[in-house]
């Protein structure tokens, strides 16, 4: 099996290639591609790798990299100037020693040779240092944005988790409330009662396991409710439905919906003494699937509950759909609560 080449001397070859590249046109461009040229493109680019090398080893051993950004600028600007009198020391020697001999520099003074290495070999480790930690300072904040959001993942995870783990008792506890009060009036709606509340605790239990079900699922699960709390409250409950057929297969999280009739029987029906109606609407509205749960009373009643329904059903929109959702409560005509979500519609 053949060992991959690591990224960081990828770049090296590239960049270092890309550099040779560059100083060749322009020498070929000015008729300056001659012997001393090529000398010098050897020593330079092969003490360019070494000491970069180098210096990419002494960045980590300090873990400058890790330090607050004012204090990686200061420590950039040092270190790429001390690998720069490095560089241009050995440069100046091998020079002597190989008795190369540049043109221009016929009529400078040694002094002058000396800082003109030094600067050049600044420049050049500059953009190299540059280069080096824009990569990554890139890497470093992308890495930081991945863990932002795995982090904001796993607190919306618990957060639905926290939310399904009120739902179920909440609407346990108002079903066993509902059948306690028919087991000696009326054992045979009982049976029938414990039956419905079966089914749907079997819906709630499956539903523990996904984020959203599709409509029909949902609107099977709160119809077995209904006929439920129509045993309780007979005559003083009235359904209706107004569904658009297209709308049932439409992605909703569990629960939802059953919730928010939870609360229209709790906060509506049950504190008129006639009783009332609900009706429950499924459409599609320009991009969004329309829910509607409409129930008689007065908002009044259920501003001053303790709001978990509303709370939970806002919390979980949030957590699933950001600002793409909404929801609303509102008063209509005086004598009517209604309930509204808005969810994108999807596919």
């Amino acid at each position: 099996m053949k060992r991959k080449i690591p990224e960081y001397w990828i770049y090296q070859m590239v960049g270092w290639g890309l550099f040779i590249f560059i100083n060749a046109f322009f020498a070929i461009t000015f008729d300056r591609f001659n012997d001393e040229f090529v000398e010098m493109q050897i020593i330079f680019v092969g003490l360019g790798i070494v000491f970069s090398h180098i210096m990419r080893h002494s960045i980590k051993q300090s873990s400058l990299l890790l330090k607050p950004l004012n204090q990686q600028l200061i420590g950039f600007v040092l270190i790429t100037l001390i690998f720069s009198f490095a560089v241009s020391s050995v440069v100046t020697w091998l020079i002597d020693v190989l008795h190369i001999s540049r043109e221009r520099e016929k009529d400078m003074s040694r002094i002058e040779i000396v800082m003109n290495n030094i600067f050049y070999s600044f420049v050049y480790l500059f953009m190299w240092n540059c280069i080096y930690f824009i990569y990554h300072y890139i890497q470093k904040s992308r890495k930081q944005q991945m863990d932002t959001l795995k982090l904001e993942a796993l607190v919306k995870e618990l957060e639905l988790k926290t939310i399904k783990a009120h739902i179920n008792p909440h609407f346990i506890f108002n079903a066993l409330n509902s059948i306690r009060a028919l087991i000696d009036e009326n054992p045979e709606r009982a049976r029938t009662a414990i039956t419905e509340l079966s089914n749907i605790l079997r819906s709630s239990m499956k539903s523990d396991k996904s984020e959203t079900v599709p409509f029909e699922k949902e609107l099977g699960t709160v119809k077995d409710y209904l006929a439920l709390e129509h045993i309780r409250f007979e005559e003083r409950l009235q359904v209706e439905y107004k569904i658009d057929e297209d709308t049932l297969d439409q992605p909703v999280p569990p629960m939802m919906l059953q919730i928010l009739v939870e609360n229209a029987i709790k906060h509506g029906i049950n504190k008129q003494v006639g009783g009332g109606v609900i009706k429950i609407v499924s459409d599609f509205k320009d991009d969004y699937h329309e829910l509607l749960v409409q129930n008689t009373g007065c908002l009044q009643n259920t501003a001053n509950s303790d709001g978990f329904g509303l709370a939970s059903t806002q919390n979980r929109l949030q957590l699933m759909f950001g600002e793409k959702a909404h929801f609303q409560i509102n008063e209509i005509n005086g004598n009517t609560v209604e309930a509204k979500i808005q969810i994108p519609v999807m596919g």
